[in-house]
């Protein structure tokens, strides 16, 4: 991870807990840097992350769907029973 101060220092302490918040706010997120203005008590943070791979969504038995992990066993039973139809 890239860390750039600009307009004063901040010990090693500060930048670790701003990381740390902004890693509770968005835990879905890998970041890659963060860039720190300090403007005499104020601290404007930008931060750029990852990308994140597209989840194909689709419509399997009336349900939009990512993928079937959270189902149950009886939605699973009936998808696999349903009739799929070739294209």
């Amino acid at each position: 991870m890239k860390f750039n101060v600009i307009g004063g220092q901040m010990t090693a302490q500060e930048i670790n807990e701003y990381v740390q918040m902004f890693q509770k706010k968005y835990p879905e997120r890998v970041f890659q840097e963060f860039t720190f203005k300090i403007d005499g008590d104020f601290v404007d943070v930008d931060y750029v992350y990852d990308t994140v791979p597209f989840d194909r969504i689709r419509r399997i038995t009336g349900y939009l769907v990512g993928n079937m992990t959270r189902w149950n066993d009886g939605k699973r039973a009936e998808e696999a029973d349903r009739v799929k139809h070739a294209v």
